[in-house]
């Protein structure tokens, strides 16, 4: 590791004297006297919180609330911490040991600021970060250690991703484009005869979709959770509107209902 690095300025308001607090705050909760609960949980059980606490800190950052987010960023963080306390009790490592790594391989991974390689953009960027994983990892299959519990949408993204790492790629945002076009009209001819290969077309569809949304520096994970975030506001405004006009959608033409959708900003 660069020590460089690791001895330089600190840029938080207490010099990372709070970090230290919680490390201690957590050793008491799982030390003899301390918290029941905390003393018998396991990595095992503490997992759906790691999730949970991940997706709130999701939420926090759709909504652009930066006191929910400084809170669930913190609940986060106590997961890291937990984890790291069970495994040092249990001699495997500690919380340092989680810091050196990563901070190696920042350092490694990112060459173009602690080395001399240069880059044009934040996409090659990624491109690089796949490219040096697989030189440390050496050869293996694109989605392997890719976790199938992703959401379909991220792994989609993250397959590309280490995809364009050895080179193959859309070269243009208009190829991406292109290549969205002709798999809607593949997934229109399915539809009109063929409906038993709708679901592959439907498939690749959403993967080129996901490939434009990489080209743009644009998760598509969270493009969609946006989209479906909008969707369900402006539904719930275009039903208050036909309530309170004593109207029933289900009883609507389609035309009608997608004027007053539009209608509902």
């Amino acid at each position: 590791m660069d020590r460089d690095v690791a001895t330089g300025p600190v840029p938080s308001k207490a010099g990372g004297a709070r970090l230290l607090d919680l490390l201690r705050v957590m050793h008491r909760l799982r030390s003899p006297g301390g918290c029941p609960w905390d003393a018998e949980q396991t990595h095992r059980t503490l997992a759906r919180h790691l999730l949970e606490e991940t997706h709130e800190t999701l939420e926090a950052i759709d909504a652009g609330d930066m006191g929910a987010l400084r809170d669930e960023l913190g609940d986060l963080l106590l997961q890291v911490v937990f984890h790291a306390e069970m495994a040092m009790q249990a001699g495997d490592f500690d919380v340092d040991d989680v810091a050196e790594a990563i901070t190696a391989k920042l350092i490694r991974r990112h060459p173009h600021v602690f080395g001399d390689v240069v880059v044009g953009s934040a996409a090659e960027v990624l491109v690089n970060w796949e490219r040096i994983k697989t030189e440390e990892k050496g050869e293996h299959g694109i989605d392997e250690e890719i976790p199938s519990t992703l959401p379909a949408l991220a792994r989609a993204s993250k397959v590309q991703l280490r995809a364009a790492g050895v080179g193959f790629d859309w070269r243009t945002a208009e190829a991406a484009l292109g290549k969205v076009r002709e798999e809607l009209d593949e997934l229109s001819r399915a539809v009109e005869g063929e409906p038993d290969r709708v679901e592959d077309e439907l498939g690749d569809l959403l993967f080129a979709a996901a490939a434009v949304g990489r080209r743009f520096n644009v998760d598509p994970e969270t493009a969609l959770r946006k989209a479906t975030r909008r969707f369900a506001e402006r539904f719930e405004r275009m039903k208050a509107t036909a309530a309170g006009q004593g109207v029933s959608l289900e009883a609507l033409p389609e035309d009608e209902l997608l004027a007053r959708f539009r209608a509902a900003r």
